[in-house]
């Protein structure tokens, strides 16, 4: 395994530096195969080597990360595309002979494909020797409130409606009022015993679950050491054990994990090599394009990986990264770990020279924190830093500091940072750092028992963002198409990201018979097609036998389609509810006409009475629908695939909004700060942060763009149904904006809320909540 493992590592460094391998990486894959084998780690790197070639081998995009993954073994490896000599001032690994564990390697493939490399490892090593590890499921609020109303009688209608009101922000108990909105007696017995059994048995153990890639591999049978049982999933077999049961046992676990960004990206570039004629990779993305950075600074982030939020749309013109390991810190610093530990405003008044960069000494003048801290500007935001500081500046072990790094890891659990006050201050102060200071590295050290992430992690995600931005910035049709068919995943929906799309100068065409695919397709450098699979309840099997026979020719009516794709009735009318059909049969009412009256022995003559035209000349030879007027339209758009790309709904809406004197989000832009204004949109996201002292942040839509609102914990209290479940909210509040950003960051801070979901009529729109 040694050899082997040395073979294939110059291999690739051969392969990564064609014009000859620095010195530096020299020394350093030296170094680190020298450790691996004192360790005997060879086996665990080339299990991992060998998921990765396999997954290379299929054409599925994959990126390991974690603290052995951003070595320069595992670059070598093809493992990671982090460049260590990009980065490795970066790292301080703990990966050492006193750890005495095996490293941590985690690898994200395509969420679309990863299937695809379990069952290879299901095949490898057999369904007797290869396992994917448990999760212990715990009751949650809704959970609870569910199986203890069951058990004391109440009816599933009552349970469903105050599950479905019941947030994670609720926490303990069951509110009063929603128990009253489910037409509950809050006083009676059984009520009151539904809200305390409720609280006794959050976080019991409920089911069990699996893990969500971490495999188990052995060199003999597993079911010598664990049960096995089958998933639920077919072909997939789990154990019952858990991963921290793995880690007291020292099994070998690889974590084979899935990554929605990564489909996107293996899209985008196959887009881009066909525009251009030519392969074209990820590595050859150009490192630091200023374009891409001051697109960033922006926060035109929409879509992106990781970067894409609300928190960390606030933070971009803050932080403005100008360099890659802007971006490690700008993944790693919107966490409840450097949030929590209030670690985020001191890094930005440091970065902006608002506040000098000083690092106590200790007694000995040893400069120990700067060695920890100097790369963030004296503030600790990686975990690595937080183990470092322990070892350095307190004292501890490299052994003691893992046992702190385990605590930090087991923020889901709580795990006792707090046991390790005494230790950390003790420590500091022997070593001459002041009491206060000590307790602030504390503090610090107890936000990321909040999770706090690591730097190698953030390294390796640093480069997704990077990435995703720069085809965003430079090919923002062939972005658009990868996300579109790279469904479900991230923050937004199809509908807000085409509409960003537009802004971008990219055209999107609707849906066509003729002329779609299956999947989305980039027809230019700046045209989008959508495809077939955005039809809401188009079936598969359908889009493909319609693909295959439009072939031959195109299809040159209604009744063409339905016999050569061996359509049904109702798969035409979901076409020509979708306004697929306007190359046969003109506008969408004639198109659903024509879908009705085509039997074809598969069904039959849907009542002519339900098309409601009272001008309507029924001569069943020559029958002419007049179009629908444009708000029926959208109605339509928004049902059948989620979007239109007809004019926004509210510019139908404003002037009987403008009436209301409810300005758009281009007007608010031209608003006065701190400027008494009413506006209005529809509701396309709500989030409430676990560090936002329970703020909700709720994200309007317009036909002019996004408005960002805020809602204080005492508003969201007095007018929790609107802000939980208006579609179209009108907001009255303060507008605010950030000065220090130059006007980039602008909020709406609420005041008071109202619920006009009533004038959207029929549309349906859907709004991403509390993820």
């Amino acid at each position: 395994p040694a050899d082997y493992l040395a073979h294939i590592t110059w291999r690739g460094a051969s392969d990564r530096y064609p014009a000859g391998i620095p010195a530096s990486v020299h020394a350093q894959v030296m170094h680190e195969l020298q450790l691996i084998g004192e360790l005997r780690y060879e086996h665990y790197f080339l299990t991992v080597y060998d998921i990765v070639r396999f997954a290379r081998s299929q054409g599925i995009l994959c990126q390991g990360r974690g603290s052995a993954a951003n070595s320069v073994v595992c670059y070598c490896l093809g493992i990671t595309e982090v460049d260590p000599t990009r980065a490795s001032v970066l790292f301080e690994r703990f990966i050492s002979k006193e750890r005495n564990e095996p490293p941590d390697i985690d690898v994200d493939f395509e969420h679309q494909r990863r299937e695809e490399v379990i069952q290879y490892l299901y095949r490898k090593y057999g369904r007797d020797r290869a396992a994917l590890t448990a999760t212990v499921a715990t009751y949650r609020a809704r959970s609870a409130i569910r199986d203890v109303g069951k058990a004391l009688g109440f009816d599933e209608t009552t349970l469903a409606v105050l599950a479905k009101d019941h947030h994670w922000f609720d926490r303990l108990h069951v509110n009063p009022e929603l128990m009253t909105k489910a037409g509950l007696e809050p006083h009676e017995l059984r009520v009151q015993l539904l809200g305390e059994l409720t609280q006794q048995l959050l976080g019991f153990p409920r089911h069990l679950g699996q893990h969500t890639g971490g495999f188990v591999l052995s060199e003999g049978a597993l079911s010598r050491m664990v049960p096995i049982e089958n998933a639920s999933m077919p072909q997939r077999s789990v154990i019952q054990w858990d991963k921290d049961d793995l880690d007291s046992l020292g099994l070998l676990k690889v974590d084979v994990l899935a990554l929605g960004m990564l489909s996107a990206i293996r899209r985008s570039l196959e887009h881009i090599s066909a525009l251009d004629g030519a392969t074209f990779r990820m590595q050859d993305i150009p490192p630091d394009c200023a374009a891409t950075f001051e697109m960033i600074c922006r926060a035109d982030t929409v879509g992106v990986f990781q970067i894409e939020s609300r928190a960390q749309m606030s933070m971009l013109p803050r932080l403005k990264p100008r360099c890659f390991y802007d971006l490690v810190v700008e993944v790693a610093i919107v966490r409840p770990g450097p949030i929590q530990g209030g670690m985020v405003h001191p890094y930005l008044r440091r970065r902006q020279g608002l506040e000098p960069v000083i690092f106590p000494e200790d007694s000995q003048r040893s400069g120990a924190l700067k060695t920890a801290l100097g790369r963030t500007l004296g503030v600790p935001i990686f975990q690595e830093q937080v183990m470092q500081v322990a070892i350095l500046a307190a004292g501890f072990s490299p052994g003691e500091a893992d046992q702190l790094r385990r605590a930090m890891a087991a923020w889901k659990r709580k795990g006792g940072v707090h046991k390790f006050y005494d230790r950390v201050v003790s420590g500091m102060l022997e070593r001459g750092y002041e009491r206060e200071f000590a307790d602030n590295i504390f503090k610090q050290i107890e936000g990321f028992g909040e999770y706090g992430f690591p730097e190698s992690h953030a390294a390796s995600f640093a480069l997704l963002v990077y990435v995703s931005c720069w085809i965003k910035h430079h090919h923002p049709a062939a972005f658009l198409c990868a996300l579109l068919n790279s469904q479900p995943m991230g923050f937004y929906s199809p509908s807000a990201l085409v509409a960003d799309a537009a802004r971008h100068g990219v055209s999107v065409l609707p849906v066509d018979i003729n002329q779609s695919d299956i999947e989305s397709s980039l027809l230019d450098a700046s045209t989008v097609r959508l495809g077939l699979q955005m039809i809401t309840n188009l079936k598969k099997s359908s889009c493909g036998r319609i693909i295959h026979s439009r072939q031959c020719s195109p299809f040159d009516s209604v009744d063409d389609l339905a016999r050569r794709a061996e359509l049904s009735v109702a798969d035409l009318k979901t076409l020509a509810a979708a306004d697929a059909l306007a190359a046969l049969s003109g506008h969408r009412r004639q198109q659903v006409w024509d879908a009705a009256a085509w039997l074809g022995g598969q069904g039959d003559l849907v009542d002519r009475a339900d098309v409601d035209d009272p001008g309507l000349d029924l001569n069943e030879d020559q029958v002419q629908l007049k179009a629908a007027p444009e708000g029926e339209e959208i109605l339509f758009d928004y049902a059948s695939t989620g979007l239109t790309l007809r004019r926004h709904p509210l510019a139908l809406l404003r002037p009987k909004l403008a009436a209301q004197k409810l300005l758009s989000s281009s007007q608010l832009a031209l608003c006065r700060p701190n400027q008494l204004v009413k506006a209005c949109g529809i509701v396309t996201m709500r989030q409430q942060p676990s560090t936002a002292k329970g703020v909700t942040f709720v994200t309007l839509e317009d036909e002019g763009g996004s408005i960002n609102v805020i809602v204080w914990k005492r508003l969201r209290e007095r007018l929790r149904d609107t802000l939980i479940n208006a579609r179209l909210m009108a907001v009255y509040g303060q507008w605010q904006v950030d000065a220090a950003t130059n006007g980039q960051v602008k909020h709406l801070i609420a005041h008071h809320l109202i619920d006009l979901t009533p004038m959207l009529g029929r549309l349906a729109t859907e709004s991403r909540d509390f993820r």
